[in-house]
């Protein structure tokens, strides 16, 4: 039995060049990066220099990275953050019906508090229409946020057309780069967003250091409050050991991030081909409009969650969604909100792929697929309806 982890969009392994850019920071440079002396300089060092990688990743400017400790915080930060420094000009905010949770919970929070949220549609592929970002503004719109790239069917948003509008109409652009950051393009000079969010263990990097960038000038809160770190917008001791690993890991994604996507879209195409030779199978997501590493496939005869318990016991590591959410027994509402019933939502199979997957893990999943779907479809209470 072969062993073939396919969950790379909910986390990924560390690279051994991260851990060990990662190693001395544990031990021997372990400073606190507030401290006077030495050992603690050193830190805050190293968390400059972290700093400016990702700035320059991002073309932007060193001010404008805030390192946070998760993509759900840097998110939290963005939508709570521009909601309160902005109430007075403002409380109406703009996100999409495929947003992560943080995001969606977070406006939901707000609406609590006297904010209200217009969430935008979208078609069968997942994508945001930019002309109904612009028919929804209103003159006491403050913020609209969007991902790039979404976490569960790969499509991929057209955030340079959205953030133009946004630009035009002066209204605060976020978007969501957490299946982006590292392998697709994003320059601050060119998309016009004003805030963007990244995580480090989306890209071989550790749990527990992400970013949010603030592009300069942008009006933004604290959500907490302490020491004054990271510019005064996130009070916290800095977890310099996960910063200085992030930075390794954005290096290495940056380096190899052309030829990467290159070979990534051709495994993924060969796994979808494959897959929609099966019976009741339906590809979600835009076809080409979509991430590199994504598959996302629905199937009408059988369960999303009977796939991914067989497939474990097969050595296979898959999910049925968002990892944040695919414990729950709600059909997703991604999935939903692109028009797919409940018992297609039921059947997605989210498998995606990364650095160490390669042409025999594909072959060795579709076997075991094509095994699993002849045994689930043989007592499936679907058959023949």
């Amino acid at each position: 039995m072969r062993k073939v982890y396919m969950d790379y969009a909910a986390t990924t392994p560390v690279d051994p060049r991260v851990m060990e850019a990662m190693q001395p920071f544990f031990t021997e440079e372990f400073g606190n990066t507030m401290a006077l002396y030495a050992l603690g300089q050193e830190s805050k060092l190293a968390v400059e220099e972290s700093r400016e990688t990702m700035a320059k990743a991002l073309n932007g400017d060193v001010e404008d990275i805030v390192f946070t400790g998760s993509a759900t915080e840097s998110n939290n930060l963005a939508i709570k953050g521009v909601a309160f420094a902005n109430r007075k000009r403002g409380k109406h905010i703009i996100i999409s019906a495929i947003e992560h949770p943080c995001v969606k919970e977070s406006s939901r929070w707000l609406e609590k508090v006297g904010f209200e949220t217009t969430t935008l549609p979208v078609n069968d592929y997942g994508l945001v229409d930019p002309a109904d970002v612009e028919k929804s503004i209103r003159d006491d719109t403050i913020l609209c946020s969007v991902m790039h790239g979404n976490n569960e069917i790969g499509t991929i948003e057209p955030i340079k057309e959205i953030g133009d509008i946004c630009a035009e109409r002066d209204v605060y652009f976020h978007t969501d780069a957490v299946q982006t950051f590292g392998r697709m393009d994003l320059d601050a000079k060119k998309v016009n967003f004003d805030l963007l969010t990244a995580s480090s263990h989306k890209m071989y990097g550790p749990k527990g250091a992400a970013l949010l960038y603030v592009r300069e000038g942008t009006r933004i809160d604290p959500i907490l409050h302490g020491g004054g770190h990271e510019f005064g917008l996130r009070s916290s001791t800095v977890n310099v050991p996960a910063i200085v690993g992030f930075a390794r890991s954005v290096e290495i994604c940056i380096g190899e991030m052309k030829d990467e996507w290159e070979r990534l879209i051709g495994l993924r195409d060969r796994l979808i081909e494959g897959l929609l030779r099966l019976e009741g199978s339906t590809l979600n997501g835009h076809p080409s409009k979509r991430l590199a590493n994504n598959v996302n496939i629905s199937f009408s005869l059988v369960e999303g969650e009977s796939i991914v318990m067989l497939l474990d016991t097969y050595g296979v590591s898959a999910s049925t969604g968002s990892a944040c959410s695919s414990a729950k027994l709600e059909p997703s509402h991604v999935l939903r909100a692109i028009g797919l019933n409940p018992r297609l939502a039921h059947g997605s199979l989210r498998l995606s792929l990364g650095r160490w997957i390669q042409n025999q893990d594909i072959d060795y999943v579709l076997l075991v697929l094509l095994e699993i779907m002849g045994k689930l479809g043989e007592i499936s209470p679907f058959k023949g309806v």
